[in-house]
């Protein structure tokens, strides 16, 4: 596997470990038998389903088009919409626990997520994913042209990252980080973070909770999955020093 480096905004060097090409390529193909899924189930409506058929075919080749290009844009943007949604990830990559990230430590953002889509032409659809393959075994970043271009990189969640700062929480060893934006705050952050959600517990100012944890997002880009407030500040703890261990 290939490390990759990289230097967040508080000059701190993260040690990832970019993606295989087999965990890369298992994505894509959990993500492209969905794709394939949705245009079965969509045909299978309006062609037979609400016989849309025998009008289909009495339609120009201009009308055929545009209404292929309705029903079926979904399979198109599928890439895209995921990975700006959920932060770098399609249903694939979660199954797969991979990620895309900037390479500059940076959040990637609807612009990137962009350009690696549309380099998908030719780094996968014209040549049969050849391109990508070739690209990402001889990067040193593991990175497809799309990534060189956008400046991302795909990394694995199913490793360690290790990064220089304090242990501020005990976890276990089995324990798996939620959150790798996380590294965006500093070691003062953090500590400003658990002394102010530790006296607000014990204040019960759930209104203090929360704008920690607005905050917390506005700075960091983060989004609370869990739905609670309490629960997302504890994670963010752990997470913080899950990257901070084992140094």
């Amino acid at each position: 596997m290939s490390e990759l480096s990289i230097n967040t905004t508080q000059n701190v060097k993260i040690n990832f470990i970019a993606a295989s090409a087999g965990e890369r390529i298992g994505s894509y193909f959990i993500d492209l038998s969905i794709k394939l899924a949705y245009v079965i189930v969509i045909s299978l409506i309006f062609f037979y389903g609400l016989n849309f058929g025998n009008l289909f075919d009495r339609l120009d080749s201009w009308s055929k088009g545009a209404i292929i290009l309705i029903l079926y844009f979904p399979f198109f943007i599928y890439t895209l919409t995921l990975e700006s949604i959920f932060e770098g990830q399609t249903i694939g990559k979660k199954l797969v626990r991979i990620k895309v990230v900037k390479i500059d430590g940076y959040q990637a953002g609807f612009g990137d997520y962009l350009m690696r889509w549309f380099f998908r032409l030719v780094d996968i659809t014209l040549f049969y994913g050849i391109v990508a393959i070739v690209s990402v075994v001889s990067s040193k970043k593991a990175q497809r042209l799309g990534d060189m271009v956008a400046g991302t990189a795909v990394i694995t969640l199913k490793n360690k990252i290790n990064i220089s700062h304090t242990i501020l929480e005990e976890i276990g060893d089995a324990y798996v980080p939620t959150y790798p934006l996380v590294i965006k705050l500093s070691d003062n952050d953090m500590r400003i973070i658990k002394e102010t959600f530790q006296n607000a517990l014990a204040k019960r100012d759930h209104e203090v909770i929360f704008k920690l944890v607005s905050k917390i997002e506005t700075v960091t880009g983060i989004k609370n999955q869990s739905g609670n407030e309490n629960d997302f500040l504890r994670v963010i703890l752990k997470d913080y020093n899950f990257y901070t261990q084992n140094m």
